[in-house]
């Protein structure tokens, strides 16, 4: 048998894949429960601090588990590394790493906008590479690409349980790893040696047949899957893919399915170890990995017999290319049906800009399919109607792509290469060539598309499909046009249709890694200074919050009653907010800005009751805080959907919030707010959630004694005197009540030092 216990990475000689204590966890769980277990199930359980004492039931227990590593990108990073240095812990317990892919605006290109970048943002990347020395954490610099695609190439492996400071870290699924997106805090916690909280998931299975051909590629996979289960179907899950038709889809292409599935709001996906995992592996120098993996591949795939909560079934034979949007991300279309259904709508037909790559969407595999398709045009005489950009999701995917040719096919074609990291995806593109509130289109290969998310501009109208299809309709310059049926005209004059896309899942020859852009920490680095000045309106070293008061939370306002969806880039915006991301109290001005207030139907427009006048939200609740009075936000269903952001739950704390009040909410933020001492409550009857006016405040009641599955009490007393009591259901398990009583988790955690 090989050795249990191998080196990970050329950047990682310290860190280890440890499947004999895996296995061991496993086989002590599936006896106690006596079943058979999913694979999740196996990654999961067999990373518990206790499996033999550990309280298991989907859906309802609180797990605690020992994660393998950690990875943050630099924009989560920043106040991930605030709170650790709060802590007063020497160094990182468990191997960790921080990426520079978020403070990237794209403009011009890739050379001029990384550099702009670096010039902009010194004093933040200097702060990440200094504590990142100083306590333990690998840095990779900008220009090395997109956290994700950076630990598939170097961290992710079949059964590793890696969680991150970003919302799609379970793009890692592709690898046959469990990776869970989080909270900063949550981080620490894991950075701290302390072990890491998660109920109990639901499984839901998603079962493949038949095979991908033609036009369809794996990202149609996961644009079905999120029509068919939405934006909150997959809340408190994680989704197991299997069956047949897994082995038709590339290792790169599982980690597109995956990384979406961050977009129906699952705790993570993940994929059966295969023979495309094993190659993958092999192909990015972790051969002695998959020798590894090959002996404990019973762990590593699920058990016969095993149960899933859910079961979807695709065909893959018979799935057609899709296209999901406008607005959200769970509204798909077959590609052939877009057209009419834009008409119907009104929606603008012109595709005003093409975007390619992302964390989604970045491989290899998915750049030689869009050239395959750019070279077919050019060799008719055509380049793109619209306007077209790429991002590689790595440095070596760019200068792999550079080096066989892709690129320059892309750029021959029309294309602008961008620089290495997230750019338009999260927001941070200067983008030109239309003005704020003038209605357009433009389709991606990202995975996301809320209102204003890709460009500031409300009137996008952004959908998500896969490379291939956004490559074929930036050269027709259409959303209406279907690459299957439809003909272009040559410059000649020739009618010609589009052959389906091809390329290679991997290159012939070795990746090319090129430049070097990774720092490993040093043995020691004590020495090493952290500098953050006092002045800075970039980084702000945390003050505690305080401690709850011990009595129930009386008379507190409505701050603003948010209607439909509130997702976290509709409570903490990204864009040129991002700069702010190490200073709370600058960031906290972006606060709720984006939400729809019920009252008047405005964005960042609210009623001040205390002195009659109409504010912004951040305004209005400064105003409450600096009169010691405190606030809730009523919400509606699934709120705080989106990214990981804990600046959406750190930014309500920090301005004198004290609850927020939904019908339900997404799984990280629900946990972020509870990590900062928030409480996040659920009406017990969501039809309540008509019953807060505006002008009401809100009693929460039965603290005094706050204990697991018992529902709080919420008095409203009304504009006109009466009142209304209402039941509010929360989540918290005793340990989390006791961060509340602390004031948050951090404060916990220093108390029990």
């Amino acid at each position: 048998r090989a050795r249990a216990q191998v080196s990970m990475s050329r950047f990682e000689p310290d860190s280890f894949v440890n499947y004999e204590k895996m296995s061991k966890n496993i086989g002590i769980v599936r006896k106690r429960l006596g079943r058979p277990l999913t694979l999740s199930e196996k990654i999961v359980y067999g990373h518990l601090d206790d499996p033999a004492g550990q309280e298991i039931e989907r859906g309802r227990t609180y797990l605690r588990l020992r994660p393998d590593r950690v990875a943050m990108q630099d924009a989560t990073a920043q106040m991930a590394m605030l709170q650790f240095i709060s802590s007063g812990l020497p160094r990182v317990a468990v191997p960790s790493t921080i990426h520079c892919d978020h403070l990237i605006e794209a403009q011009t290109g890739a050379d001029k906008d990384l550099q702009r970048a670096k010039d902009v943002n010194k004093e933040v990347y200097n702060f990440l590479a200094t504590a990142g020395a100083k306590y333990g954490v690998g840095f990779w610099k900008p220009g090395s690409g997109i956290i994700h695609q950076i630990i598939l190439e170097n961290y992710a492996y079949p059964g590793v349980l890696l969680i991150g400071t970003d919302s799609h870290t379970p793009n890692g699924g592709g690898l046959g790893a469990i990776c869970i997106g989080v909270g900063g805090a949550d981080a620490v916690d894991v950075m701290a040696d302390i072990p890491w909280e998660l109920k109990c998931p639901n499984v839901i299975g998603v079962k493949l047949t038949g095979s991908l051909s033609g036009w369809t590629s794996p990202k149609d996979v996961i644009l079905k899957v999120a029509g068919i289960l939405t934006v909150k179907g997959g809340t408190g899950a994680i989704v197991e893919y299997h069956g047949p038709g897994v082995d038709s889809i590339s290792c790169t292409g599982m980690a597109t399915i995956c990384n979406m599935g961050a977009e129906i709001g699952a705790t993570t996906s993940v994929f059966p170890y295969n023979h495309r995992m094993r190659t993958y592996l092999e192909k990015t120098g972790r051969r002695e990995i998959s020798a590894v993996a090959d002996s404990f591949h019973q762990d590593l795939v699920p058990d016969e017999g095993c149960e899933y909560d859910q079961v979807v079934e695709i065909n893959l034979s018979e799935l057609k290319p899709h296209i999901n949007g406008p607005f959200t991300p769970d509204w798909a279309h077959p590609v052939s049906e877009i057209g009419a259904t834009a008409k119907k709508n009104d929606w603008p037909l012109e595709v005003k800009v093409g975007l390619i790559g992302s964390c989604t969407n970045s491989s290899y595999e998915d750049m030689g399919r869009a050239a395959s398709l750019a070279k077919q045009a050019l060799d008719k005489g055509l380049r793109c109607k619209s306007e077209f950009t790429v991002t590689p999701g790595s440095e070596q995917i760019r200068a792999t792509i550079e080096r066989d040719g892709y690129a320059q096919i892309l750029r021959d074609v029309g294309g602008v290469v961008l620089a290495n990291a997230c750019g338009p995806c999260i927001g941070q593109w200067d983008r030109k060539d239309v003005k704020k509130g003038e209605k357009n289109t433009i389709v991606t290969s990202y995975n996301r598309n809320f209102t204003g998310r890709n460009d500031a501009n409300p009137a996008t109208h952004a959908f998500v499909t896969s490379p291939e299809v956004v490559t074929a309709m930036a050269i027709a310059g259409t959303l209406d046009f279907n690459p299957e049926t439809d003909f272009l005209t040559a410059a000649n004059g020739e009618k010609f249709r589009l052959q389906p896309p091809t390329g290679d899942e991997l290159p012939s020859r070795d990746f090319d890694p090129g430049q070097d852009t990774y720092q490993h920490p040093p043995p020691q680095g004590a020495s090493v200074k952290v500098d953050v000045s006092p002045s800075s309106n970039r980084l702000q070293l945390l003050e505690p919050f305080d401690r709850w008061s011990g009595t129930d939370l009386e008379e507190l306002r409505v701050l603003i009653k948010v209607k439909g969806k509130c997702t976290t880039d509709h409570i903490s915006a990204a864009g040129p907010w991002l700069k702010f991301r190490g200073h709370l109290d600058n960031i906290s001005n972006n606060m709720l800005i984006g939400a729809v207030n019920t009252e008047n139907d405005g964005v960042n427009s609210v009623k001040n009751q205390l002195t009659g006048q109409y504010g912004g939200v951040p305004e209005v609740a400064r105003h409450y805080k600096a009169e010691g009075v405190g606030w809730v936000v009523v919400g509606d269903e699934n709120y705080g959907e989106g990214s990981s952001r804990e600046h959406a739950a750190l930014e309500p704390r920090h301005l004198g919030g004290r609850a927020i009040i939904v019908k339900s909410f997404a799984r990280i933020h629900e946990t972020n707010l509870k990590k900062q001492g928030m409480l996040p409550l659920t009406f017990a009857d969501p039809q309540d959630y008509d019953k807060v006016g505006p002008e009401d405040t809100v009693s929460i009641q039965g603290l005094e004694s706050f204990s697991p599955g018992k529902p709080l009490t919420a008095v409203l007393k009304h504009a006109d005197g009466s009142l209304d009591s209402i039941s509010l259901n929360h989540t918290f398990n005793q340990p989390q009540i006791e961060w509340f009583k602390a004031g948050s988790a951090l404060n916990r955690m220093k108390e029990l030092q």
